[in-house]
């Protein structure tokens, strides 16, 4: 299994520390470095930035979003992201939220899953440098009755195939994901619940396309904090606002993707009163309401032992790669929480 780690957000208070973090990463061989974006900083800049200052570490967008781009300008972008990195880069996509795509980028959220299939079709379709020319239901090239012409992309990119993956979460997407992706970044990952939430739906999609799983990146991103074991409650309680923020947060109470992933994860109740909570502007009352074992198994918490011990749990469930976003309020706890993941993953005989 490898590892990776995911910056997440630019703006979010760790930026002088970020490009440290990134280059202690690709010393300690970990295989990728993500960036995201919401409606702040975007990925494209800030992975240009990482790339130039390593040395062998992939970068990759978790993700780039749909409502943001014309699926050209993300073959683009793809294409000139892997030519600079000398064949680094790895493609994430992901469709983002009602409120992001509608309130930010003025994009319609309907039929999210027809606009990802033909978005990944058009990009491929660039990458490939033949002429683009596509007839969809949401994107037509060129388009008709008018001077437009099929181009062709002038960027030579260092592979023939960019690694494409999609931000799953829901039964369908993560079925479509299996069908079409090379891999699948999905967030509140539970070894115990892995097979009924995720794997079962992206091999069925595999199953679509006449594939396995073998060869496809089940890739989550893991929050990770270093402690001692006695001390998990409380190294727990640093993400409770986070994970309240996504369960009772991210989205309306009738389109929220992950409290419904909470809900099927068992945490029905809980996940109804988090966001009943959290959309009434009490969040530390939402954050409060999140119970211990979601964060504890959606989390890797206390010793390397510990962490080693729960990483072969996420392995036999089906994870192949994880990244980490490795707590802490200082650099050098930042760093020993990524020193400890790679300790991690060789006791647990996973490197």
């Amino acid at each position: 299994m490898q590892l990776g780690i995911n910056l997440g957000y630019w703006g979010a208070g760790m930026d002088a520390d970020n490009l440290a973090v990134a280059q202690e990463a690709d010393r300690l061989g970990y295989a990728v470095c993500w960036a995201a974006e919401a409606y702040g900083s975007d990925a494209p800049t800030v992975l240009s930035w990482v790339a130039a200052q390593t040395e062998r570490i992939d970068v990759g967008s978790a993700i780039f979003q749909i409502p943001a781009r014309q699926p050209a300008m993300t073959a683009m972008t793809a294409a000139t992201l892997d030519s600079l990195s000398g064949g680094r880069f790895r493609l994430g996509l992901g469709v983002s939220g009602p409120q992001v795509s509608e309130g930010w980028y003025g994009v319609k959220f309907d039929k999210p899953l027809a606009r990802t299939r033909e978005y990944v079709d058009i990009v491929r379709k660039a990458m490939t440098r033949e002429r683009l020319s596509y007839e969809g239901a949401h994107w037509t090239l060129p388009l008709p009755g008018g001077p437009g012409k099929p181009l062709k992309l002038t960027v030579h990119p260092e592979r023939e195939h960019i690694p494409l993956y999609i931000a799953a979460i829901g039964p369908k997407n993560l079925e479509q994901t299996g069908e079409i992706a090379d891999g699948a970044l999905l967030i509140f990952p539970s070894a115990a619940h892995l097979e009924e939430t995720t794997i079962k739906y992206l091999r069925a999609g595999r199953e679509k396309a006449g594939k396995t799983l073998e060869g496809f990146d089940v890739h989550p991103t893991v929050p990770l904090a270093l402690g001692e074991d006695k001390d998990v409650a409380a190294l727990a309680d640093t993400f409770r606002p986070y994970t309240a923020l996504y369960v009772g947060g991210m989205g309306s109470a009738k389109q929220n993707f992950y409290n419904q992933l909470a809900q099927r994860m068992g945490f029905e109740a809980a996940a109804a009163e988090v966001q009943e909570k959290y959309l009434a502007g009490d969040k530390q009352g939402a954050a409060a309401a999140i119970p211990h074992d979601l964060i504890d198994q959606t989390t890797l918490l206390g010793s390397v032992d510990r962490i080693a011990d729960r990483m072969k749990e996420y392995a036999a469930a089906g994870v192949t790669s994880m990244s980490l976003a490795p707590a802490g309020f200082t650099l050098d706890e930042r760093i020993a929480a990524l020193r400890a993941g790679a300790e991690a993953l060789e006791l647990a005989g996973l490197a």
